[in-house]
């Protein structure tokens, strides 16, 4: 894979993840304060990771599509 659309997959997760993990922290944030860290890290996980694959990385993906030039498929 080229380091070009290396960098675009990361920046793409980073812009999923970012605004996910500071709402869910937000939110549950002060609930969790008293749990261990591992537990913690295991609830952030279990419900973040699904959240990122099955709606925010998709999201992302139409949001781009719907911004992206349309392209001719007689050009093409």
């Amino acid at each position: 894979m080229k380091t070009k659309v290396k960098l675009i997959a990361s920046l793409k997760i980073w812009i999923v993840i970012y605004p996910s993990i500071t709402l869910f922290l937000y939110l549950f944030g002060e609930t969790l304060s008293v749990l261990p860290l591992y537990q913690r890290t295991l609830l952030l996980t279990l419900s973040l990771v699904p959240w990122i694959v099955f709606v925010g990385m998709p999201l992302v993906e139409s949001l781009i599509r719907l911004a992206s030039p349309t392209r001719n498929k007689d050009n093409s």
